[in-house]
């Protein structure tokens, strides 16, 4: 929080942190920064929020390393602003930066929540609809831009039910090139049919080529990646609802 801060821009960011603090289970840093003063707030009306934060854990096994997210002028509801709660009045163009490191994310895909998404992860693979029911995922690192999914579990059709595991690599998209599929191997059960790849690689075409993605009220799309050794950082653009814990929660389910 600046030191320069209105006292009326101190108050409400501090509320606003306050309550923000009071949905994760722990954080090791929050802070929440509104850029307003007391006649703007009569007038609905806010500069910009930011919030940043560090070791934020929202949930069981969800856990973030580094969030920074900024809005634009926005349109509040000047009463509840008054008692530091950002409500808005409409949505809200956002911009966040989120860093999740390779641990975090493997944690996360123990997560009741991940391993939903995962199972409500329909393929048609020549008309037939095939799920997937996960048993064990994780991913990995393996350095040049690329990253690496080892999962086990069952692939389930109307016909039968087969157990396989399986190790891919691939590379995210960028400006210069799509996602690029390196490399595909069967580690457990009898093999991953060509049908069964394709139509992997046509659901993520899919997904990648849609403009926006939707989570509950929020619109939101990935604009880039980078890829570490240990870690991934995440550059989002989000229109937004409201600012809380939960486009903190939204963000970490990506991907």
């Amino acid at each position: 929080m600046s030191e320069n801060q209105r006292l009326e821009e101190q108050f409400v960011s501090q509320e606003a942190k306050r309550r923000v603090s009071e949905k994760l289970d722990t954080a090791e840093q929050i802070d929440v920064d509104v850029q307003t003063d007391v006649f703007k707030i009569v007038q609905g009306q806010a500069e910009k929020v930011s919030v940043a934060g560090q070791g934020l854990v929202i949930q069981k096994n969800i856990r973030v390393q580094e969030i920074k997210l900024q809005t634009d002028n926005i349109a509040i509801n000047p009463l509840s602003a008054i008692f530091g709660q950002i409500e808005l009045n409409e949505p809200v163009n956002a911009i966040a930066r989120i860093i999740l490191t390779k641990t975090d994310i493997n944690l996360a895909l123990t997560s009741e929540l991940i391993r939903n998404l995962i199972a409500n992860f329909p393929l048609n693979v020549n008309g037939e609809i095939v799920t997937f029911k996960p048993q064990h995922t994780d991913i990995f690192l393996p350095g040049d831009g690329k990253i690496g999914f080892n999962a086990t579990g069952l692939f389930k059709s109307e016909k039968n039910t087969r157990f396989l595991g399986v190790t891919l690599t691939f590379r995210p998209r960028t400006n210069s090139h799509p996602i690029l599929l390196e490399s595909v191997t069967c580690t457990e059960g009898e093999g991953i049919s060509v049908e069964l790849i394709l139509a992997f690689m046509q659901k993520i075409k899919e997904l990648a080529n849609k403009p926006f993605l939707m989570w509950e009220d929020i619109a939101f799309r990935i604009i880039n990646l980078e890829i570490g050794q240990d870690s991934i950082i995440f550059m989002l653009e989000a229109n937004v609802k409201q600012i809380s814990a939960s486009q903190i929660e939204f963000i970490n389910q990506l991907h």
